[in-house]
């Protein structure tokens, strides 16, 4: 998810502009004002609505391993400081406005999932895992179950192979228990499988990439293990295997229309119970840090919110 609010139409000055007498409206917001410390609770400075902006009100925003690397100074976003990672802030007291398209905001009002209107976004349906598809160009658990395809859920623990089959899974790996290609073939026979979204890096992507059918596709999303592995290039070559990023935020900037292509379809998904996302813990915004503990003690089953009211 984006981790702070940019572009043109929302100077970063006045996110962290703290405030003071006669600064007007205000909010309550989550700053990171040194790498690798605590986020402190603050008030914050607003501003007034723009042309062809508007002030969104947000009751839960999301937490995210991103926003956590971030206040680390280890995304490859790296925000001057002080700054409030994915714009965590208390609405009721006036967040600072946003210029989005009316489906945008759909979005983070009817998930629940975005602070202030942030285009953020939440790829994950389970924590800590990948998923596999049957079928070229699946998206994960309820989205690839949504389509049709075949869904096998890769993860690190037992309760959460639980909850991916409680999510639309049709089986489930875990990794941490042994050889997650071994495990694969068990699953489909050694033709493999066409599609593997991974979001963990390290050996998992590895032991995914050797998982692949003739012709399949590996999608990088992430590295929430730690580890960027080496792409081993024999083996894209063997099998005529394609590996590609999949950076969704760009498309804000990059391919407007596509990004909100996809917000939209997501909408419509929720709303007709075709998707379902799951949320597992809720926090204060005064547990803001006990939030992203809890992220990284890999303890996150769904999505992990902050309520701001």
């Amino acid at each position: 998810m984006a981790a702070v609010a940019r572009g043109p139409w929302l100077p970063r000055a006045w996110l962290c502009r703290r405030a003071g007498p006669g600064c007007g409206r205000h909010y309550r917001a989550a700053l990171c004002a040194e790498l690798k410390q605590p986020l402190a609770i603050e008030e914050v400075a607003s501003r007034p609505v723009r042309p062809h902006e508007v002030r969104v009100d947000v009751h839960f925003c999301g937490v995210n391993f991103a926003d956590i690397l971030v206040c680390r100074g280890q995304y490859q976003e790296k925000p001057q400081l002080p700054f409030i990672p994915d714009a965590v802030a208390d609405s009721r007291k006036g967040p600072p406005p946003r210029s989005c398209c009316p489906t945008c905001i759909l979005w983070h009002c009817y998930f629940g999932l975005g602070a202030s209107g942030t285009h953020s976004t939440r790829r994950n349906c389970f924590s800590d895992g990948s998923s596999w598809s049957h079928r070229p160009g699946g998206d994960r658990c309820g989205n690839q179950r949504s389509s049709g395809s075949g869904v096998i859920a890769a993860t690190g623990s037992d309760e959460k192979c639980k909850l991916a089959l409680q999510k639309g899974a049709q089986s489930t790996v875990n990794y941490s228990q042994g050889s997650l290609k071994e495990a694969v073939r068990k699953l489909v026979g050694s033709a493999g499988v066409n599609v593997a979204i991974d979001t963990v890096g390290g050996d998992v992507f590895l032991e995914a990439l050797r998982s692949l059918a003739w012709e399949g596709r590996i999608v990088v999303v992430g590295f929430a293990g730690g580890n960027i592995a080496s792409v081993p290039a024999n083996l894209l070559l063997l099998k005529n295997i394609s590996a590609m990023g999949l950076y969704w935020g760009r498309y804000k900037e990059q391919s407007f229309p596509v990004f909100s292509r996809t917000l939209s379809s997501a909408l419509q998904y929720c709303q007709q119970g075709r998707i379902q996302p799951h949320i597992g813990a809720v926090f204060k915004l005064e547990e803001v840090n006990d939030a992203f503990l809890h992220v990284i003690q890999r303890k996150s089953m769904g999505k992990v919110l902050i309520s701001l009211k």
